[in-house]
């Protein structure tokens, strides 16, 4: 029996699609949803953006900048939630996204994982570097990945 959804995403289109399915499958079933979105620190440790970058225009660390990015699309994501009638919880995590995404799924305890095939950085190939990451991951919990 699924009784919690772990549902991994970046605000693509595609994990949109993935987070719809979510949402559908949490309704039908009677489970939790949590919602997880991973900022990759792999490429900006200790860089700071110029402030005519900035959305705010003051100048702050990249890291503080996604961390806004990531509250937004998960904020869009959990009202899309909440329409539903499904109030789930919010995780943002710091690091490598496939890892971060299988630890989540282990200490949450979750009963299926779902994500997207391709995320925002997914150019034209079978499958995105997380999802191929997730799948071939040490998890034993079953994972669902939905198509563009």
């Amino acid at each position: 029996m699924i009784k919690r959804i772990l549902m991994a995403t970046d605000g693509s289109k595609t994990s949109v699609r993935a987070l719809k399915v979510a949402i559908e499958m949490a309704k039908k079933m009677g489970a939790k949803l949590a919602l997880v979105g991973v900022i990759d620190n792999r490429l900006y440790v200790g860089r700071t953006m110029r402030a005519s970058d900035s959305p705010t225009r003051i100048s702050e660390s990249v890291e503080d900048y996604l961390m806004q990015v990531a509250g937004a699309y998960l904020a869009d994501a959990s009202r899309l939630c909440e329409q539903s009638g499904i109030e789930p919880e919010i995780v943002i995590r710091t690091g490598h996204p496939a890892e971060e995404i299988l630890k989540e799924a282990r200490r949450s305890k979750a009963d299926l994982l779902v994500m997207g095939s391709h995320g925002k950085s997914g150019i034209g190939s079978v499958m995105g570097s997380v999802t191929f990451a997730v799948l071939h991951g040490e998890s034993r919990v079953p994972i669902l990945v939905v198509r563009k």
